[in-house]
């Protein structure tokens, strides 16, 4: 895929970061969400390639989508997956919390894995402790492995988990074993990223979440040189019945992915802007006369290459964003 690609991406992510801000902390998560899936529609539509979205919105949400399936981009064939979340931690939002962003991952056709709208175990580290985690070993033998790679006491070791009722014996086994803890409320692609981060002081994810947001996270964690291990945790009889009519079989259910069946390939984008400031990115910020800034990350597997893309944008010189800006005062 074209290098030049990362830049369009970025500003696909800017224009629904931007749109999405407007709704900070003013209680309205489905308001939020929909106006970062109608910035980041509206935006790709000035994105030279074309692509079938194959992770969307998750019906988890109870959101607005952009749908699976769905083609968007102005280029003439299909030729990339796309995976997006408009709008990573729509409570966060609505609430006024940090960590919120939004965020896009591509890949050649056929590259994405199609991950089906349920839950995932999931575990991610950066680039020092790639090769050290194991799904299917023990919590205690996965914080020693990446300590180890870490050269870290177990103690100085910082494990991020989603502060949910379903981790509770999971917070538990790691305050036994010693490490520390870092719990976040929403946002788990954001908190997956932070793993591969020295700054962030968080060393390794651990987390039951939605499948969608894993295949993402993978795919940001591919360009990093990360790890990324998960298994589909269907919860219900009907995310189980889903699975099945789409395909999965019992015992592939039960399989470990890797992180190279989750996002395939060497040629992998991925770009996401904080909407509210976070470990990895600072928040949209408003200034007056019609000034706003954001902050973004864009990367590519193929190269390797990370950039940190701090910009300031002209709502008045913006057709597209003073339009999205009149529909969600």
């Amino acid at each position: 895929m074209d290098r030049d690609l990362a830049l369009s991406l970025v500003r696909v992510t800017e224009i629904a970061a931007i749109a999405s801000a407007r709704y900070m902390g003013r209680g309205d998560k489905i308001g939020a969400d929909q106006a970062a899936v109608d910035g980041m529609r509206a935006a790709f539509e000035l994105v030279n390639t074309r692509g079938r979205v194959v992770i969307g919105e998750g019906e988890l949400d109870e959101a607005p989508m952009l749908y699976i399936g769905e083609e968007i981009g102005r280029g003439m064939n299909v030729e990339a997956d796309i995976a997006v979340d408009p709008l990573d931690g729509t409570t966060l939002v609505a609430k006024g919390l940090p960590n919120a962003m939004a965020v896009i991952a591509m890949a050649p056709k056929g590259c994405l894995l199609k991950a089906p709208d349920t839950y995932m175990k999931k575990i991610a580290v950066g680039p020092k402790a790639k090769g050290k985690i194991d799904i299917d070993a023990s919590v205690e033998e996965n914080l020693y492995s990446v300590a180890k790679a870490l050269n870290k006491d177990i103690s100085d070791l910082t494990v991020t988990i989603q502060d949910r009722e379903r981790h509770r014996d999971l917070i538990e086994e790691v305050r036994r074993i010693g490490a520390r803890i870092k719990l976040f409320g929403e946002g788990d692609v954001a908190s997956a990223i932070a793993t591969a981060f020295d700054d962030t002081g968080v060393d390794i994810m651990i987390n039951v979440g939605g499948a969608p947001e894993g295949v993402i996270a993978a795919a940001a964690l591919k360009c990093l040189g990360g790890d990324f291990q998960g298994r589909l945790l269907p919860l219900s009889q009907e995310e189980m019945k889903r699975l099945r009519e789409l395909g999965w079989t019992d015992e592939r259910i039960s399989q470990n992915i890797s992180i190279d069946e989750l996002a395939r390939g060497d040629d992998i984008f991925f770009a996401a802007t904080g909407i509210s400031d976070g470990d990895l990115l600072k928040g949209v910020v408003y200034f007056g006369d019609k000034r706003v800034k954001t902050h973004s990350v864009v990367m590519r597997s193929k190269t390797g290459t990370i950039r940190f893309i701090e910009a300031y944008h002209r709502l008045d010189k913006n057709d597209i964003l003073k339009e999205l800006l009149r529909k969600h005062r």
